[in-house]
């Protein structure tokens, strides 16, 4: 074991140092990944020398997510001190099922949920979860919600056509796990949005009407605090008197941005959501723990025992349910996810979590007052959201973030909107500085001067 960690060491440290002259890592085309790389396994072993040149290849070679030049994903950035949790829980290898196999990681993990969940105003009958992601935690709400709609389907399993609601904006998981949980795609409601991307409550309300009248049984309405591709968050508000009064199960999917609730000068944006039945949100993405980093939290946590729990007595060998999570977990065997973010939370207090959080509105509000104020640029998102969605003189959105990419220069992904796509910036990377977004801009337009524009006028005179 201490030979293998020299070994992380030194390729740790190796990528360290290129990171800082190189962000962005040789693109490989897809055909040629084989070819250049060695990925092959074989039946007889290979040397230590061989092995460290192998690996070394792999790792320089992966995306860096975590350098000044990657926008392109809803996560970014390196926290030292979660990346630490995160080492630390790998070495310990404990599954968070129960507190004889975990220990102290459910302890830790109880006071992450708790605190998560007294900073929503919760009290002591609120609970939650880890899960590997946000398409996941949205599955756990949505079998909350069937189960809470139909208490005897766990059982008798589906016997009630059921509709659920959700923007038509929001996260694609939602028809993938109503296709998991038995309630269908079909019975997926996508309610319109507002021209700020929020779901509008007089169509969600027109909607639910008609369900009923056709002999739908209404169990989950879907809100979203932070759309994949504007960054907008659904009034909570506006939306939750509506579900309260047609009995909806209420979640908010706030993987993306949900962690605004730790800053006083955003929190606004999830105005309401103390009264909604659960809450997911995603440490991995706006507090920059490494992936993953997933929490489901709920109102009344008996719901969570009511939907996941079951007997298993060569598992469950203690007497103190409250310390075995794997009761309240859709999965048995799990990982310790919890540890990272308890690091870095502990590290640097909840105050420090806000800066973190804040940050990358401000690195945000520099974005879109550069793209405001340069006449080259459109601007497609609003305020308040870390989504920067625009368009530069008129380069097709999709061709200008494949050259980016395939010329090794930014990482930066598309959107496609109501009319037109456009290049989609997120500035979630809270390491960053204000120069770091300036580069951006600089990068991309240096980018299209230099190459595109020349690649062009090549084109033109050899046809």
């Amino acid at each position: 074991m201490q030979k293998a960690l020299n070994l992380f060491q030194r390729i740790a440290s190796d990528l360290l140092e290129d990171e800082k002259d190189k962000a962005v890592s040789d693109y490989i085309p897809v055909e040629k990944l084989y070819e250049q790389i060695d990925l092959a396994l074989r039946e007889n072993p290979i040397g230590e020398q061989e092995f460290e040149s192998v690996l070394r290849e792999v790792v320089f070679a992966s995306p860096r997510t975590a350098t000044p030049a990657f926008f392109n994903q809803l996560f970014g950035g390196r926290n030292e001190t979660a990346v630490l949790g995160e080492l630390l829980s790998v070495l310990l290898n404990n599954s968070m099922y129960t507190y004889k196999a975990a220990g102290t990681a459910v302890g830790v993990e109880k006071a992450v949920l708790r605190e998560a969940c007294t900073t929503i105003g919760w009290g002591k009958e609120s609970d939650g979860t880890f899960a590997s992601g946000g398409s996941l935690t949205n599955f756990m709400a949505m079998l909350m919600a069937r189960d809470t709609t139909l208490t005897d389907v766990r059982s008798r399993g589906m016997h009630a056509p059921m509709t659920v609601y959700t923007s038509e904006e929001s996260h694609y998981s939602i028809p993938k796990n109503a296709a998991f949980c038995g309630i269908g795609r079909d019975q997926v409601r996508y309610i319109s949005t507002d021209s700020l991307g929020r779901m509008i409550p007089e169509k969600l309300e027109q909607q639910i009407e008609q369900d009923i009248q056709a002999g739908y049984i209404p169990s989950l309405l879907n809100l979203t605090a932070g759309t994949t591709v504007l960054g907008a968050f659904d009034s909570i508000s506006a939306l939750l008197p509506i579900s309260k009064r047609y009995s909806i199960w209420t979640h908010v999917d706030g993987a993306y941005c949900g962690s605004v609730i730790f800053s006083k000068k955003y929190k606004h944006l999830v105005e309401g959501l103390k009264g909604v039945d659960s809450f997911s949100f995603n440490a991995h993405k706006m507090i920059g723990t490494p992936l993953t980093c997933s929490l489901l939290l709920v109102k009344d946590k008996r719901r969570l025992y009511h939907s996941f729990s079951n007997e298993a007595s060569y598992l469950y060998q203690t007497e103190n349910d409250e310390f075995n999570p794997g009761q309240t977990s859709l999965q048995c065997g799990r990982r310790n996810d919890a540890l990272k973010f308890w690091a870095l939370w502990k590290s640097v207090g909840t105050k420090g979590l806000e800066k973190i959080v804040d940050k990358q509105f401000a690195l945000a509000d520099l974005a879109r007052g550069y793209v405001r104020n340069h006449p080259d640029y459109t601007l497609h998102s609003y305020d308040d959201s870390i989504s920067i969605c625009f368009s530069y003189k008129d380069y097709d959105a999709k061709t200008l973030c494949k050259e980016l990419y395939e010329q090794n220069t930014l990482l930066v992904s598309y959107g496609e909107g109501k009319t037109k796509d456009f290049v989609r910036m997120v500035s979630i990377n809270a390491q960053n500085e204000p120069q770091d977004i300036l580069d951006f801009f600089n990068s991309l337009e240096r980018f299209v001067e230099e190459k595109m524009i020349y690649n062009k006028k090549a084109r033109s005179i050899s046809e």
